[in-house]
């Protein structure tokens, strides 16, 4: 604007009326570079800076040209340290990202000396100290100026410091980058605790609280990132489990918080993210690791309950065996109270004691220090992940229940023939055997036929945790129906056998879940031995293959083949008896143990 004044006064040959004019528009070619200008113009109007006293000419201290120097940092000008000119430096040095490393233009303005590095504490120091020797640049102490000068750098460096954190390096369980330090070295220099309050309280109001279970995708629940926490994405490296941290890069440094205990309705309860210094209001800080569990199924089914559970064990390796200090388990949204009884047990044997928080005593939001959440079960594993996490687990529910590491591959008998237990793991109900004692009485004929072979039967509802840790320990060949008990084969050494049963109707109807005994005795090392679907049973009153035959096909008993079973189970006990003698033979003397690489068993 002054610019265009003192031109138009050139135009028509006349002069400003102060020598203040000539020097604001002298400084402010300067600031744009214009020094050319800048000598033009106070060279054509120098008769304003200079007066006579008593015959001699008098030199203006404006027209000196000299320089406030300070040691580390020189000014060019003394109008470049007011406080808008502080926020503009700030900011353009703090969106550049480099506040070690100077944008070039600002070299004449700022010459670090290595008595001196360029540090924001430094810049806020010299440029308090450069105020305080510019008398005509200060401000009164209570000066409505002054104080919006001093919120506008508040709020503007908060902010950059917020999209500063974007850029912070990930990690495995990396640290929240945090901008409260800095703020606090301001605040050395300008009182900025009412205002820096102020931005905490927003924040705390800002925090914003979602549905753990989000309706809109209820037809897709398990696909993509579920209808679990659906704003949230998971980490994944190849190979590796699916998973999300709190706080990490991608959550911007914040906690995860969780508020809500309904164990009915997962829409109520709900889920938010949160700096730790700006918490919701009413929020409690839990301490420690807590494992976040999302179950679609439940934590009753042994299968399913260790299809939610083996990713944690996979992580806990990972990072060195991390140990949770609480567990939330969640069944489409809804609060768990606590696994069934098997995997309760397998999950101490691994982690130690279990706490289970359900939130009963905590009235507002719950904030974590450090949080896993996992909704994927073993989705993204490799099978070699997957083999070390079920060596583990193996290795772990040995020790827990005081049963031997070592394998049985080299165990002979007192006639020097390797040892061979098969067990029939029998259910009662759906899916058992129709006659259970003539499909007994075929696998004992041919198990007798092979010296060193032992028929154990045993149900598995009959049995404690340790108690089936021992009996699979003991076994080679797990003969059993297609159900839940059949999960135990990972217990069992590795390249162990399974055999596997199939009432009528599974085939057509049954899906993909028909298969994942296949994929955990490939998962956990064993060798699946085929599987017998019986093509008898109870008739459906719909086309076999309508989808609602399969409520009929579901429970259904199964019956037996005798030629086939026999033939059957005899293949199978010859290939692990060539195996056991090869491998006593190359072994005769040695015994080894079970011993997972990474955490200690």
């Amino acid at each position: 604007m002054m610019e265009r004044l003192v031109k138009g006064l050139e135009a028509f040959d006349r002069k400003p009326p102060e020598k203040s004019v000539v020097q604001k528009v002298a400084n402010a070619y300067e600031m744009l570079g214009l020094l050319e200008e800048k000598n033009r113009v106070l060279e054509k109007f120098n008769d304003l800076f200079t007066d006579t006293w008593r015959g001699h000419p008098k030199k203006s201290k404006k027209a000196s040209g000299k320089k406030l120097e300070k040691p580390g940092i020189a000014y060019e000008s003394k109008h470049k340290t007011t406080p808008l000119y502080v926020v503009r430096i700030l900011a353009e040095v703090f969106i550049s990202n480099r506040i070690k490393a100077i944008p070039s233009h600002y070299i004449p303005i700022f010459h670090p000396t290595p008595s001196l590095p360029f540090t924001m504490n430094n810049i806020v120091a010299e440029l308090g100290k450069s105020n305080h020797k510019q008398p005509k640049q200060q401000f009164s102490g209570n000066s409505p100026k002054l104080h919006i000068y001093f919120l506008l750098i508040c709020a503007i460096v908060f902010l950059l410091f917020q999209i500063l954190a974007l850029n912070t390096p990930t990690s495995l369980t990396p640290t929240p980058p945090s901008s409260w330090s800095f703020l606090q070295d301001i605040n050395t220099y300008y009182n900025c605790s009412p205002q820096l309050n102020s931005m905490i309280t927003k924040l705390r109001q800002a925090v914003t609280f979602l549905p753990l279970k989000d309706l809109r995708y209820s037809n897709t629940a398990l696909q993509g990132h579920t209808w679990f926490m659906s704003s949230m994405y998971d980490k994944q490296e190849e190979g590796e489990v699916q998973y999300q941290y709190f706080p990490s890069q991608e959550s911007q440094g914040r906690l995860l918080c969780i508020k809500g205990n309904d164990t009915h309705d997962g829409s109520w309860n709900s889920y938010a993210l949160a700096w730790e210094d700006a918490l919701p209001f009413n929020a409690t800080l839990l301490e420690g690791l807590t494992f976040v569990s999302y179950n679609h199924y439940n934590y009753d089914n042994i299968w399913h309950g260790l299809s939610a559970v083996v990713p944690f064990v996979a992580w806990h390796k990972k990072t060195g065996c991390a140990m949770p200090t609480r567990w939330i388990l969640y069944h489409w949204g809804e609060v768990r109270g606590g696994m069934g009884t098997w995997l309760t047990h397998l999950m101490k044997a691994t982690f130690g004691e279990m706490n289970f928080e359900t939130f009963d005593r905590i009235s507002g939001p719950a904030c974590f220090e450090r949080a896993v959440v996992m909704r994927h079960n073993e989705g993204g594993m490799s099978r070699d992940r997957r083999l070390e996490v079920y060596d583990l687990l193996r290795c772990k529910a040995r020790v827990y229940c005081n049963v031997s590491l070592e394998d049985r591959g080299a165990d002979v008998n007192d006639k020097d023939v390797p040892k061979i237990g098969m067990t029939m793991f029998m259910r009662t109900g759906p899916r058992s055997f129709r006659n259970a004692s003539v499909v007994t009485k075929i696998f004992e004929s041919e198990c007798s036929k092979v010296d060193g072979c032992g028929l154990m039967v045993a149900h598995s509802n009959n049995l404690s945790f340790c108690e089936q840790v021992n009996l699979m320990s003991s076994t080679d060949i797990l003969v059993s129906a297609h159900g839940a008990q059949l999960t135990n084969m990972f217990l069992m050494d590795r390249n162990s056998s399974v055999m596997e049963f199939f009432p009528k109707g599974w085939l057509k109807l049954a899906g993909v879940g028909q298969y994942v005994y296949h994929w955990i005795a490939s998962w956990s090392g064993m060798k699946h031995r085929g599987a017998w679907r019986d093509p008898n049973g109870e008739e459906c009153p719909f086309p076999e293959d309508d989808r609602r035959c399969m409520s009929i096909y579901k429970g259904g008993m199964i019956g037996y083949n005798e030629t086939y079973f026999t033939e059957w189970a005899r293949n199978v006990l010859n290939d692990v008896k060539i195996n056991k003698m090869e491998e006593a033979s190359k072994r005769p003397e040695i015994k080894h143990q079970v011993k997972p690489s990474g955490c200690a068993c």
